[in-house]
């Protein structure tokens, strides 16, 4: 995503959600089911050592690769996601932009006792209070559309809930002028906001300036297992891969084969299964 299209998308979910307000009130969001429910630790579940620390993410399409796959089924994906050995599941509930909707992350909850991320734009307090009641454990905050202030307030509130924050960095001015000690995780996107491109060297660079009170996530561009073993080498814990899998006819499949890939690997390094 450029800059110009993340200023649309902004624009277009805060209209989203003035609408989603009216439809929608607060107190009817609490009335869900899943509201007094006690949400799993996104952290934990990175940290365990034995899981793979791969959070496998369901997302049907993107402003920058249009349609990825429009078929896959919510249920069958994100239970063979879980049983590859993936730690946790990422779901896009954003409609305009990725294809995803509220009920993707509800239906993966109804089968998934692991930590749900919801993939979303949160721009304000309801979209937290919305998680909630759709079964999400943690939210993702987005450092370029979002001030200090803003992240501080919104990890505050979504910790009120018993959520988890992922607070998402694209380089090091974004951390250091976001960062604070409400959020739980911090994600290096390793796409470039402006030309598309991607490299891991971003989460390479930049680990040096997350301070360790946080567990490092690396998002995007992860392809091949042995980026994850690189990366632990510089103290990730967390690797959201979404892409990688959903080009497949079977993202579930091909989050297997990427694990067992990683597991030859670790073997072959002598290192821990998720160190």
């Amino acid at each position: 995503m450029s800059s110009t299209i993340l200023d649309k998308i902004i624009a277009h979910k805060r209209q989203e959600v003035a609408d989603r307000k009216t439809l929608v009130p607060t107190a009817l969001l609490e009335r869900s089911i899943y509201f007094g429910s006690q949400p799993v630790s996104l952290r934990k579940y990175v940290q365990r050592p034995d899981l793979t620390g791969i959070i496998a993410e369901f997302k049907r399409k993107s402003p920058s690769k249009g349609t990825i796959n429009a078929y896959a089924p919510v249920e069958r994906t994100s239970i063979g996601y879980m049983q590859a050995g993936a730690s946790a599941l990422s779901i896009l509930t954003d409609s305009n932009f990725f294809g995803g909707k509220n009920e993707d992350l509800t239906t993966a909850r109804k089968f998934n006792f692991c930590p749900i991320l919801r993939k979303d734009f949160v721009v304000e307090e309801y979209q937290i209070l919305e998680a909630k009641s759709i079964g999400a454990d943690a939210i993702l905050l987005i450092a370029a559309v979002l001030s200090k202030e803003e992240v501080s307030q919104l990890a505050q509130f979504a910790h009120s809930l018993g959520l988890e924050v992922l607070l998402e960095v694209h380089d090091r001015e974004e951390l250091e002028r976001t960062v604070t000690p409400h959020v739980d995780l911090i994600g290096v996107n390793n796409r470039n906001l402006h030309d598309f491109s991607v490299s891991l060297q971003t989460s390479i660079d930049l680990a040096q300036y997350i301070p360790n009170d946080f567990v490092k996530v690396s998002e995007s561009g992860l392809s091949e297992a042995k980026s994850i073993l690189e990366l632990r080498e510089h103290g990730y814990e967390g690797f959201l891969i979404g892409e990688t899998f959903m080009r497949h006819s079977r993202p579930e499949k091909a989050c297997l084969a990427f694990v067992e890939e990683l597991k030859k690997l670790s073997a072959v390094n002598q290192v821990s299964f998720s160190k």
